[in-house]
């Protein structure tokens, strides 16, 4: 089932035009990997999914971005509700300098969640959901920055499922990380599949290819192919994918 779907999407920069012409439908409930060089766009475009670009002064959007059926770029759209909808991971681990389980309260205290299930019932579940319980239970009162990279990393994945949003936004979450924490988040992307439909920009192809179900290839602001990653991969339909995937291009 399509979850997001763009549609004629061009994106700006003041004049500079970083997107063109992006249409994509995007399935509920798998991983769709973005890749392509630096500088391509992929970034770029999957903060156009819940209008993170709408921070950065002279940006200007043309085009739809569809969330469920509905245009998120709409003027009545509630952007505080779109985000906690379409929730992100950043590049590198941001935990707020608090405790690890005020790390994962802040969103379901801000929102007024607590109301309807416990903090501890929240901060628990989110936890367990980030594959992190187990390493922090006995401490939560410990400070978040004092985890490793790896951990910090699943912690702030515990703190972006515990406002239950639809859609996790990856911007390339596992850059910063050793190859042991790199599979351990890895192996979780695969569990979170299960409830929540997954975007990941990553600049490896090798990443791209163990994760996901769809591969999209970005191109100087364009979106050259897209496709099931196996097929994408193994059998590429544009040339200039083939080039880039076989180390040719880029």
């Amino acid at each position: 089932m399509c979850k997001i779907e763009v549609k004629r999407l061009n994106f700006f920069y003041h004049s500079f035009q970083a997107l063109s012409d992006v249409e994509i439908e995007i399935r509920d409930r798998q991983i769709t990997a973005l890749i392509g060089p630096s500088g391509c766009g992929k970034s770029t475009f999957l903060r156009c999914l819940n209008r993170m670009n709408d921070t950065i002064p002279g940006t200007r959007l043309e085009g739809q971005v569809l969330l469920d059926g509905v245009h998120i770029y709409a003027q009545d759209t509630d952007v505080v509700g779109l985000r906690r909808r379409v929730g992100m991971v950043f590049q590198r681990p941001n935990p707020f300098p608090q405790s690890v389980f005020d790390n994962v309260a802040f969103g379901p205290r801000v929102l007024g969640l607590h109301k309807q299930e416990s903090l501890d019932g929240i901060v628990e579940r989110s936890l367990h959901g980030a594959a992190l319980w187990d390493e922090v239970k006995d401490d939560l009162k410990q400070d978040a920055l004092a985890l490793s990279l790896g951990q910090q990393q699943r912690l702030c994945i515990a703190r972006t499922i515990a406002i239950k949003p639809e859609v996790i936004l990856m911007d390339e979450p596992c850059s910063a990380l050793d190859p042991i924490s790199t599979l351990q988040i890895e192996e979780l992307m695969q569990d979170l599949k299960n409830d929540y439909c997954i975007v990941i920009v990553t600049h490896s192809m090798q990443q791209a290819a163990r994760v996901s179900d769809w591969t999209g290839f970005f191109w100087l602001g364009e979106l050259v192919e897209f496709g099931a990653t196996e097929t994408l991969f193994t059998r590429p339909q544009k040339q200039l994918t083939e080039d880039y995937i076989t180390g040719r291009a880029g």
